[in-house]
């Protein structure tokens, strides 16, 4: 299975590719199997990054551009101006802003120079990660995405399962561009003959393709409605299973596919946080007060005081609920005894609270209590911060033994496809709990950190256009 890590702002197709393939070779030789031991490839991708190449000679025609790029803000601004936010969210689910792949799209049709001649002349194509690695492996016979992909565009109806021409009247996008759109767990197609060698003419099922926080949502085995998963990556994404029925969020949530199983679409609310493991790696490469993310539960431990520092990590804007664009990053209740474990805690912290945030949010639209979050991504690891995490939520955290449960939702889906497995109730032994976390802290107190936090987030709102 391919797995593929998040890649930061814009980054070059080329590298993506032999990167993934080289991955692909090198697992191959580490488990000691030959290519036709391989029944199917499953792929999970960050979703929202957009990929436009050449159909002739299936060059990319511009650097990637990836979720975490700001370049449409304004523009954005100007779709919510002009009215449109309640157009948007009803038939996507979203709400108007640059994290998702439309206005991307828009950008690149706009500022590279040969993109509307290309699309003119039906040689332009468009996909997220998921379809350019399709497009590649198949050596370029299929150009398609699945609904999960599709849904995080700001382009697909999520009730009709469609791309809206509405939607892409209003953005000056040409249909022709786009890919199909298909189910998560089926067979795409075949990779192209000299795959994994030039020896050897096998050519494998592609039978899963997922957006990665869906993927998570499966791996975690999040089947039934009500149930949340909460993965600490790049970002922090809090997915909760709403089954057969999309609900329309008040709250600053989105509104996603999670997954299009065998004709049958299961919907989830989203919460998306734009940094969290981000702001760890922050600490190591920027700040440079820690030398590993390990290190950072050993610096909790020599807090011995009861100073509280808040660390607020907008570093491109805030997603859910509060979707400032503006925001910029800011440090609280620095004090002259402040040290590095202060900032190390305070920045492990705002990976919970920012998740609190959402699971309050995520509660008012389900008009229910959420009791328990299964947690995974590296993050999860971290001790401090999962008690912390039931602590400030007040909710059961669960860990599985294995947190790579993006990779296994899209090899379970693939394995399905290829039939290895004969149903989602048979992989449900495969997983098993690693430890639970409840909460522990005292109400009072908890009730003091976040208002601490609300007053902190508070005042990084609209940074960027205040200091104009």
């Amino acid at each position: 299975m391919i797995f593929l890590f998040h890649q930061e702002f814009s980054t070059k197709l080329k590298e993506i590719w032999n990167s993934q393939r080289t991955t692909l070779v090198q697992s191959v030789n580490k488990a000691k199997i030959k290519a036709d031991d391989i029944i199917g490839i499953g792929i999970t991708n960050q979703r929202e990054t957009v990929v436009m190449w050449d159909k002739r000679s299936g060059l990319p025609i511009y650097n990637a551009i990836v979720w975490q790029d700001r370049r449409t803000a304004k523009y954005c601004d100007e779709l919510i101006a002009e009215g449109k936010s309640e157009l948007i969210q009803t038939k996507t689910g979203l709400v108007i802003n640059p994290y998702f792949s439309a206005t991307k799209i828009k950008w690149i049709l706009e500022n590279v120079k040969e993109a509307k001649q290309l699309a003119k002349d039906n040689n332009l194509l468009f996909g997220t990660i998921d379809t350019w690695l399709i497009y590649r492996l198949t050596g370029g016979k299929t150009h398609v995405t699945d609904a999960t992909n599709a849904s995080r565009t700001m382009l697909f109806n999520i009730h009709t399962k469609e791309w809206d021409d509405e939607l892409l009247t209003l953005l000056n996008i040409p249909k022709g561009i786009l890919p199909a759109v298909k189910s998560s767990s089926e067979i795409y197609g075949h990779t192209f003959p000299g795959l994994l060698s030039k020896d050897t003419d096998i050519q494998i099922p592609i039978a899963s393709a997922i957006g990665d926080q869906q993927a998570a949502l499966f791996g975690q085995l999040c089947l039934e409605p009500g149930e949340v998963k909460n993965t600490y990556g790049t970002g922090c994404f809090i997915l909760m299973n709403t089954g057969q029925t999309p609900i329309k969020s008040n709250n600053g949530l989105l509104t996603t596919i999670a997954l299009d199983y065998k004709g049958v679409t299961t919907y989830a609310l989203e919460g998306s946080v734009f940094v969290a493991g981000t702001a760890v790696q922050w600490l190591r490469d920027q700040i440079k007060i820690i030398y590993h993310a390990s290190e950072t539960d050993w610096y909790t431990k020599l807090v011995k005081d009861d100073q509280q520092v808040y660390v607020v990590p907008s570093f491109t804007g805030l997603g859910s609920p509060y979707w400032d664009s503006y925001s910029r990053g800011a440090i609280f209740g620095l004090e002259r005894g402040t040290k590095r474990e202060h900032l190390v805690k305070a920045t492990l912290e705002s990976l919970a609270y920012q998740a609190y945030d959402v699971i309050v949010a995520m509660a008012e639209d389900l008009k229910k209590p959420i009791k328990r979050i299964k947690v995974d991504g590296d993050a999860s690891r971290n001790e401090y911060l999962m008690q912390f995490q039931a602590d400030i939520t007040q909710v059961e955290v669960v860990r599985p033994k294995s947190i790579e449960t993006t990779a296994m939702g899209a090899a379970f889906l693939a394995g399905l496809a290829v039939n290895f497995w004969t149903s989602r109730d048979e992989i449900k032994q495969i997983l098993t709990v690693d430890k639970t976390y409840k909460a522990k802290l005292d109400q009072a107190i908890v009730q003091k950190l976040l208002k601490g936090w609300k007053v902190a987030i508070s005042r990084t709102l609209n940074w960027l256009k205040d200091i104009e």
